[in-house]
């Protein structure tokens, strides 16, 4: 061990009503196979909402939320070989996955049945100290900052996966329809392979930031891009959305809906919004690749998190600001030194 663990730690906990309560809460003991972190920044997610609101059915009665954390190990289970204290690592939000169903077996982990994830079937990291399996652990690229870092766990890493989902081509023209902290990731690694990307939010801050980050224009999704989209990626969780992003695809173009909440969606239209070979694809979490991929992309392309600070006594109000849409970029609840 690094450093004394103590007995107890501070952690929010959800209600699934619409409440984070602060409380005193035992220091979790790692299970044979996981590591123990102590918890420096941990991201602020929409999903993090949907858990402490109800809207996501829960797994766990007055869970921890927070899967976007990055801290340094303090303590390890028996089976973990050789871990070095110390060592800075994040946890993100697939926690576990079986490993040998067929889901497993063909590279698609983030389909397991039987996968588990942080902050929702376990404890994660709205608290002082988090646990996570060796094998889920995240080792991070250097030349972040542990507040540049912890947006890229979730946001950064489910952004990549949507987009490898919209089936982009080398150098098209993709539409990104919301701009919170998942788009404003994805619009730069995107920008990065060589897209032409427009961005459609209601947020004239928000158009702003996009701009300034590279898209080629920024505007309203009522008035639509100023080309047909050869892609898009709905990242705002509004159903009525799903047909205004078809009706801006080009013949072949694909929409994936990256939510894991996603308000009904209205009737479609085949001829309007499905004929000519368009598509409509959903994102369900994500596999270890895509967070080894896109981690590999930021340690190559320096991304820019445009991060918005918290304390941790504060992660309630970080919460109700992201509900409101008060948060231009991403919130991070930052530990006290």
């Amino acid at each position: 061990m690094s450093e004394r663990i103590p007995a107890t730690m501070r952690g929010w906990v959800a209600d699934g009503g619409g409440e984070l309560a602060l409380t005193e809460l035992p220091v979790p003991v790692p299970a044979a196979d996981e590591l123990l972190v102590r918890v420096k920044m941990c991201g602020v997610c929409r999903t993090d909402l949907h858990v402490r609101d109800g809207d996501l059915t829960p797994h766990r009665e007055r869970v921890v939320p927070g899967h976007q954390a990055v801290g340094e190990v303090v303590a390890a289970g028996p089976q973990v070989g050789a871990p070095v204290m110390g060592s800075r690592v994040g946890i993100a939000w697939l926690r576990r996955t079986c490993g040998t169903c067929r889901f497993c077996v063909r590279d698609q982990e983030n389909l397991c049945p039987s996968s588990r994830y942080t902050g929702w079937d376990s404890h994660g990291g709205y608290a002082e100290y988090a646990t996570v399996p060796a094998a889920y652990a995240y080792q991070l690229p250097t030349g972040y900052s542990d507040e540049e870092l912890a947006p890229l766990l979730c946001a950064g890493i489910i952004g990549y996966r949507a987009l490898r989902r919209a089936d982009l081509p080398q150098g098209g023209r993709l539409g990104i329809y919301g701009f919170g902290a998942s788009a404003h990731l994805t619009l730069q690694v995107a920008v990065g392979l060589g897209a032409e990307v427009h961005v459609l939010t209601r947020s004239p801050d928000a158009q702003a930031l996009a701009r300034e980050l590279g898209a080629a224009s920024a505007g309203d999704a009522a008035t639509g891009p100023p080309a047909p989209l050869d892609a898009a990626i709905l990242f705002a969780p509004v159903g009525d959305l799903v047909p205004t992003a078809l009706e801006a695809l080009d013949s072949g173009g694909t929409l994936a809906v990256a939510g894991i909440h996603l308000s009904d969606i209205p009737p479609l239209r085949y001829q309007r919004h499905l004929f000519r070979e368009r598509g409509v694809r959903s994102v369900t979490a994500n596999t270890r690749q895509d967070g080894r991929e896109f981690l590999a992309i930021a340690a190559s392309q320096r991304l820019h998190a445009t991060v918005v600070h918290y304390d941790f006594a504060h992660a309630d109000q970080a919460l109700d600001d992201l509900a409101a849409d008060r948060i231009n970029g991403v919130a991070v609840l930052r530990w006290p030194t």
